[in-house]
């Protein structure tokens, strides 16, 4: 959805490096603060590293969030900073990140530059953003490919392993092998 002042956009937050589970908080905090209304929040999703040169797991997750009267590439340039103040100073491809914040879509917006590009270009491939978006939005519809989500992700051929996080899994694997 997409009018004048008001715009639907989809935001994947991703984190693998310290506290992956407080730096998504921070994240969607830091949303909030950017002046961003966060309308919806998927689950946290624990999913291997994809296209990423590291042995430690990714938490993903994707918001919905309503925008005024701000345009996709200045949307981008708080994203950008958010991630700056969250630690991320390597954007370097295929690199670990404290966070990594993504436009996936900025309503049925196309539009390529050297700064963005809309809808994200990679986005149906890849399980660790179309589960959790999904779970949000499987009604969306790919302003490109002119397929919802949901059927995007039955037709994905990524076989990486995407599962609900559950935080007290870890606390109990931890303790397990602390004794």
């Amino acid at each position: 959805m997409t009018d004048a002042n008001h715009t639907v956009a989809y935001v994947g937050l991703g984190s693998n490096l310290g506290d992956r589970a407080g730096n998504l908080l921070l994240a969607v905090r830091a949303l909030m603060e950017a002046s961003f209304c966060v309308d919806k929040l998927s689950a946290i999703y624990e999913t291997e590293p994809l296209e990423i040169e590291s042995d430690v797991n990714f938490l993903n997750m994707v918001a919905e969030i309503h925008v005024t009267n701000v345009s996709a590439s200045q949307m981008m340039a708080r994203l950008l900073r958010i991630e700056y103040l969250l630690g991320r100073r390597d954007k370097t491809v295929k690199k670990p990140r404290t966070a990594d914040l993504d436009i996936l879509f900025f309503g049925d917006q196309q539009m390529t530059s050297e700064f963005i590009t809309l809808p994200h270009p990679r986005l149906h491939l890849r399980k660790f953003v179309l589960v959790p978006l999904n779970e949000i939005a499987p009604n969306f519809v790919h302003p490109i490919l002119q397929t919802e989500v949901g059927e995007l992700l039955a037709k994905v051929d990524d076989t990486s392993e995407v599962k609900r996080w559950n935080p007290n899994f870890d606390i109990a694997r931890e303790l397990a092998a602390n004794s």
